[in-house]
């Protein structure tokens, strides 16, 4: 959820070793004896990248769990104004950087992208992604949002009733 300013399309692993594969994507042939240590370290940031969709993932549809699981709206709503507010105010998610040292620790592994990394990175941090997209982005997760409480809250006074 940062501005593509922020972050390069090709990400950080790919930006960081070289020559450059066809599809943008790198290889570092050296080897390195502390590959066990990089595989540790793949794997953090493999996790924070997971971690990272997930919570993207209840900002916007965390309110569906809330309809079944009231209490979690406590933890729901400031998830969903912090996304939001990221979103109008290109703010950067603490988790971009945690993830972003990770990788750059990691970049002399002998492989490619993982898998993780190949196909949640481009959703997390989508090439191309402007300020009004950003915009829309906040104003679809608030309107989202809005609908899924209005509903929540329709129930709770008829069940009170």
């Amino acid at each position: 959820m940062i501005s593509h300013a922020q972050q390069p399309a090709q990400g950080l692993l790919s930006a960081a070793i070289s020559p450059a594969w066809p599809g943008g994507r790198a290889v570092n042939r050296s080897h390195r004896a502390d590959t066990g240590r990089n595989n540790d370290i793949h794997l953090q940031a493999d996790l924070v990248l997971v971690l990272h969709a997930a919570f993207i993932a209840f900002v916007v549809a965390g309110g569906l769990l809330v309809l079944h699981f009231h209490r979690l709206a406590w933890l729901h709503l400031p998830c969903a104004a912090w996304g939001i507010l990221v979103e109008l105010f290109g703010w950067t998610c603490p988790l971009t950087p945690l993830e972003n040292r990770l990788r750059h620790r990691d970049a002399g592994l002998d492989y490619e992208t993982g898998f993780i990394e190949h196909y949640l990175a481009p959703l997390i941090y989508p090439a191309g992604l402007t300020e009004d997209i950003q915009y829309l982005l906040a104003l679809f997760v608030l309107l989202v949002n809005a609908g899924i409480y209005t509903i929540f809250w329709k129930r709770r006074r008829s069940a009170a009733a």
